[in-house]
């Protein structure tokens, strides 16, 4: 496997302060909303440098950005495999820890001789909530 040398960053408490925001949510959350979590602990943090050190810490590996569909991305800290339960009605997204395909990676490796290093399962539908608001 060919590996790309990671770059270094500077030592930035914003970013410090932001990855632990992150990790100490299970919601998925918004950059605006990382943001308002931040703002009076750094009074000249801008919307653009929660961003920036967001796609630095997905570099790093510390974090994933979540493509749910909807308007804003949403954003996590757990990185290891996991699947997302993603409600079409309101948003709410929910990890799912079980392991539910073992063999999906061996068996795509094993058709593609592709070397697999993650992948990402997510599944779409309505939650308990919505269903029963309707």
């Amino acid at each position: 496997m060919h590996t790309v040398p990671q770059k270094t960053y500077r030592y930035s408490p914003q970013r410090e302060r932001l990855y632990q925001v992150l990790s100490g949510t299970d919601t998925h959350p918004t950059a605006n909303w990382l943001y308002d979590q931040l703002k009076k602990e750094f009074p000249s943090l801008s919307l653009g440098t929660v961003y920036r050190n967001l796609g630095i810490l997905i570099e790093q590996g510390k974090a994933k950005k979540i493509d749910a569909g909807s308007t804003f991305d949403r954003y996590e800290a757990k990185t290891t495999p996991h699947y997302h339960l993603i409600c079409r009605t309101c948003g709410k997204i929910i990890d799912i820890e079980e392991n539910v395909f073992p063999e999906l990676v061996d068996t795509m490796r094993h058709k593609t001789c592709f070397d697999i290093d993650g992948y990402r399962i997510d599944f779409f539908g309505t939650c308990r909530t919505c269903a029963k608001k309707t």
